[in-house]
């Protein structure tokens, strides 16, 4: 396992909000506050890239908003190109409209320029309830795209629902007494 040093000592710190009854932690990798170190999202970049399984992938997806710096660092340290699955629509042919639902909210999906017979990486911050990335894999699905892996920085097991891969994640966490505390 890759070193994840500074990614640890974060966490740690993380301040726990109540979001309508879910215990949600704010972090720079899950939210970007506070800011987010070019350290940090180095090291989480280079993890990552070790984790992954991209071998024979034409280039990786993330949804909006909190997936798209993690997709960024990846793609600079893989030279893999990325496509952000949008909260709004642009119309354009072939976007695939997706519900997503997660354990604090729900919200459409728009997933644009993806081809079938792709083969994707999907990308995020957090694999939590799995909501999100449920509707990302759908959406790809419908597209004709094949999801090799699905590769997250943060795993909180809070009833993951069937993806077409068995998701990797850098670290896994919970939420215990208003902490977060890493599953080592």
């Amino acid at each position: 396992m890759p070193d994840l040093t500074r990614l640890k000592a974060s966490l740690r710190s993380a301040p726990v909000v109540d979001r309508d009854g879910y215990d949600y932690m704010v972090h720079p990798v899950t939210d970007g506050i506070p800011r987010v170190e070019p350290d940090l999202l180095r090291e989480v970049a280079r993890a990552l890239a070790t984790v992954a399984d991209l071998e024979g992938v034409d280039y990786l997806v993330t949804p909006e908003a909190m997936g798209i710096h993690h997709a960024t660092a990846l793609s600079l340290e893989t030279d893999l190109p990325f496509v952000v699955v949008r909260k709004r629509s642009y119309g354009l042919d072939g976007e695939v409209a997706v519900h997503q639902t997660t354990g604090y909210g729900e919200d459409e999906l728009y997933l644009n320029g993806v081809e079938a017979g792709d083969r994707v990486c999907v990308v995020d911050d957090m694999l939590s309830t799995g909501g999100t990335l449920a509707a990302v894999c759908t959406a790809l699905g419908e597209a004709g795209a094949e999801v090799v892996d699905v590769v997250t920085v943060l795993r909180r097991d809070d009833g993951i629902p069937d993806l077409p891969v068995d998701p990797s994640s850098l670290l896994r966490v919970e939420v215990v007494d208003g902490e977060v505390r890493i599953e080592e």
